[in-house]
């Protein structure tokens, strides 16, 4: 365990910060369905006990042990370990690395780890720099990771896969079966079951038993196994199989939709497949039974499977592969440079745009508060960017960048928030699908925009001041997504 002995660690009592709120790796997890009510959380490093006083107030059972705060705490082997911003403030590598052992060692299902960015050290002033990393002006160590160069560092002392979960923030698996499935559900995307066209009295009268089938299928594109559904016995009463029960369903549903979820379904296991190539491919016999029946029915063999996703992976390298996915893809804003969407449409795209964008998430995890996604047209390049205020405003600001180059990984990122003339946003019904609750409203100012030739010059309504400038020089104003005359409340028609 780390220890104080020296001078510089006696000042990692200054490390420890106090939070308003629970800390990003904790929040990921909690996102990412990784958190359950019943899972011990024990915070290695837990400095104050911010963190863990906060998981119990949210009804967790968490608590945490500190060598500085909480030395005469007791470590507790727990179902979920948080190894938070510690391994960046200890200066002795060898150090650093038991840290890791000792936290990997209390976890009895996951270990989450995380540490600051390169990212992180630009903004901080006064550093110099000591051993592998730095000492700020208060007297305190930091070392500063580069996104892959923190996820080499974990595999090499634990020798198990890492999985990127946020910019500087990795799980650890305990259980290599549950990893893959965390994954591929990752690449999985969520469908309702397509509606009932009509009423069909077999149907009507065992619904509450055919209900669950119809999830199931909805979820993974084929009909369950009898192991499968909690209710097959009550099914099998009634149909006799399985197979009968679900004609039943698609004599009173849109069957056409059914078979799209089967291909989508079958494109997901393939995006998951293709991106689980940079990582080393689980063998066969040790992917959860659940995905190996999804490869049997989508492709019958793993090798045919794998053979596909390595194929559509390769096309990547070809720049035109790209250029030409971006061109056809039905969703999206296309400029000469890049192609824009909303990251609720990314699963409206097509395989090789969504594995295009997976590259670049399998890198850095999911980037919190980025809803619009980048994709490079010229060059192998994603980025993700945040509009905090996407939904609610016509013409949002650009809050911040996050850049990743798919081949150097070098990652850039820029706040925008502090500039006086931001980039804005204009006909966001393109950056969402036809599906999306607000795709009308969006397209209705879009179009009473164009008639009033606000989008004239194209060149400077892209930021904030020539946007202000051409709606003052045209007499109307913006309230929420409605276009006003000035000099009263007229709504513009």
């Amino acid at each position: 365990m780390f220890g104080t002995d020296s001078r510089l660690q006696a000042n990692r009592a200054l490390t420890a910060i106090s939070r308003t709120d629970l800390s990003r790796p904790l929040k990921c997890a909690i996102v990412d369905g990784l958190l359950g009510k019943g899972s011990y959380v024990f915070d290695y490093g837990c400095g104050r006990g911010d963190d863990v006083r906060r998981l119990v107030a949210m009804g967790y059972r968490a608590s945490g042990w500190d060598p500085v705060h909480r030395p005469d705490s007791e470590c507790n082997r727990s179902s979920v370990v948080n190894l938070g911003y510690v391994v960046n403030v200890i200066e002795d590598a060898q150090e650093r690395s038991e840290a890791l052992r000792q936290a990997w060692a209390l976890a009895e299902d996951l270990l989450i780890v995380s540490a600051r960015l390169g990212l992180d050290g630009r903004a901080l002033q006064g550093t110099c720099a000591f051993a592998d990393g730095w000492l700020t002006s208060r007297g305190t160590f930091q070392k500063f990771y580069e996104q892959q160069e923190l996820r080499h560092w974990i595999e090499q002392v634990l020798r198990v896969n890492a999985v990127p979960a946020a910019p500087g923030i990795y799980y650890i698996f305990r259980d290599e079966q549950t990893r893959s499935d965390f994954v591929a559900a990752r690449y999985r995307r969520r469908r309702a079951a397509p509606r009932l066209t009509k009423s069909e009295a077999l149907f009507t009268a065992h619904r509450d038993h055919l209900e669950p089938l119809m999830q199931f299928v909805s979820e993974r594109g084929r009909l369950p196994f009898d192991d499968e559904l909690s209710n097959t016995r009550a099914i099998l009463d009634v149909f006799g199989s399985l197979r009968r029960a679900f004609r039943t369903v698609l004599a009173v549903t849109e069957s056409e939709r059914w078979n799209e979820i089967k291909q989508e379904r079958s494109q997901d296991l393939l995006v998951y497949l293709a991106l689980s190539q940079f990582e080393g491919r689980t063998p066969f016999g040790r992917l959860p039974l659940s995905l190996q029946r999804d490869v049997k029915a989508f492709f019958g063999a793993y090798t045919r499977a794998c053979a596909t996703a390595d194929e559509l992976l390769f096309s990547l390298g070809s720049p035109d592969v790209v250029d030409t996915a971006c061109r056809q893809s039905p969703i999206g804003k296309l400029t000469p440079s890049a192609l824009y969407l909303h990251e609720s449409a990314l699963a409206e795209t097509s395989p090789v745009l969504r594995l295009y964008e997976g590259c670049a998430r399998g890198y850095l995890g999911r980037v919190e508060g980025a809803n619009i996604i980048k994709l490079h047209r010229g060059e192998p390049t994603v980025s993700y960017l945040s509009y905090p205020e996407f939904d609610r405003n016509p013409h949002p600001p650009l809050a911040s960048a996050l850049t990743v180059h798919l081949q150097t990984f070098r990652v850039r990122w820029r706040d925008y928030t502090s500039s006086g003339n931001r980039p804005i946003l204009h006909r966001k019904e393109l950056f969402v699908s036809r599906d999306h609750p607000a795709y009308g409203k969006f397209a209705r100012l879009t179009r009473i925009e164009e008639g009033k030739g606000l989008y004239r010059d194209t060149n400077r309504i892209g930021f904030e001041a020539g946007w202000n400038e051409a709606l003052a020089r045209t007499g109307l104003y913006l309230r929420g997504h409605r276009l006003l005359a000035r000099g009263g409340l007229r709504s513009i028609p």
